[in-house]
């Protein structure tokens, strides 16, 4: 049903400050939420439009739309709840919130509770509590890369199209090296968990060699074909391939989702996949390792299986791999993508804006 209340008329200077707060990163979610709304109300979208956009409710969005309607920007605020009057002000809150975001501590990258503290004169345990409040964590950081390959968009949308309607009679395989495994052994036995106590390794290991496990993730089923190899070249990743044409009935056609690495594109991998049709290569855009599937395989291999154990040769690495391609395809769970390419490439697009609204 459309929205039948009262149109919004905003001042320049009411949509100046309503931006402020939606765009601000990391501000209060709840009250961005509610100056996205009246954004969207005042642009003259329905109150159905708005929830089903920002993932909220018509009720929510009504809410707003009158509190805003009958207080202005002040009705976007909580109402005063019952109590002791609070000693922390709204205005004390909001100095810590755009101190926290928009400054930075003398001679330091980032602001710990005890600098804050003395910097805005509230106590440690207050900083604590608005940090938590409004999620925000500056002793974190988290690293990005965007690609800057010229084909990004037409390579998405070509690989998201296998995972979401793969081809009639055919396999996709998400296919890549996890390169330099080391074989470490700890120099004292691990001490098994016990109640109250987990289990323990020692930090210092001997090294015993590397190996690299070659993989191909069935990205429908969730099976494994996989090979360890002691080197890493052109070579070992056509005695790969030879491993897939030979698991792989030959009515299938093959489809390969490859990354960039100079090895899957020489000379002699070129003429082997022109002598075998039915072999047909997808490759991720550069730097954009997320969207194969074997690259989550892997994580889990680690976690699980590599990074607690201790080898005393890279042959017991090897096995150790083997033992849990195995056990993974006795159970095989296949990783579900639920992404369409639009909505990757509107995700990135707004993390582009960001980044170029920053002042960082």
């Amino acid at each position: 049903m459309a929205n039948t209340l009262a149109p919004l008329n905003l001042t320049d200077e009411e949509r100046s400050e309503l931006r402020g707060w939606a765009r601000r990163p990391k501000t209060a979610q709840g009250m961005a939420l509610r100056a996205r709304i009246i954004l969207m109300a005042a642009d003259g979208y329905t109150n159905q439009d708005i929830a089903d956009d920002l993932n909220t409710t018509r009720g929510t969005v009504g809410k707003w739309r009158r509190r805003f309607l009958e207080m202005g920007l002040d009705g976007l605020t909580d109402a005063p709840r019952p109590g002791a009057p609070r000693k922390i002000t709204d205005e004390d809150v909001e100095r810590v919130i755009a101190m926290t975001l928009e400054q930075a501590p003398k001679g330091a990258t980032h602001w710990s509770t005890r600098s804050m503290a003395a910097a805005s004169g509230l106590s440690q345990s207050a900083v604590s509590r608005i940090w938590r409040a409004f999620s925000l964590q500056p002793h974190r950081v988290e690293t990005f890369k965007l690609s800057n390959d010229p084909l990004f968009v037409s390579k998405v949308r070509d690989i998201v199209g296998l995972y979401l309607n793969p081809p009639d009679k055919a396999l996709v395989l998400c296919v890549d090296e996890k390169s330099q495994m080391q074989a470490l052994e700890r120099t004292q036995p691990l001490l098994p968990m016990r109640p109250g106590l987990p289990a323990r390794a020692t930090h210092d290991y001997v090294r015993h060699g590397t190996t690299t496990l070659f993989a191909a993730l069935n990205a429908k089923t969730g099976e494994v074909i996989g090979k360890c190899y002691r080197q890493h070249r052109a070579e070992e990743f056509l005695k790969f391939l030879r491993l897939i044409d030979r698991s792989v009935p030959s009515e299938l056609d093959v489809h390969l989702i490859l990354d960039n690495y100079s090895t899957h594109k020489t000379a002699a991998v070129r003429g082997w996949l022109a002598r075998h049709p039915r072999f047909h290569v997808h490759f991720t855009p550069i730097y954009t390792s997320w969207i194969n599937l074997v690259e989550c395989w892997f994580a889990i291999l680690t976690n699980r299986r590599i990074r607690r154990g201790s080898f005393r040769s890279t042959r017991q690495l090897e096995a150790a791999a083997h033992e849990y391609i195995e056990a993974n395809n006795d159970d095989p769970t296949p990783f579900v993508w639920t992404k369409s390419a639009d909505d990757i490439l509107d995700s990135i697009k707004r993390f582009c804006a960001q980044t170029s609204d920053s002042d960082h």
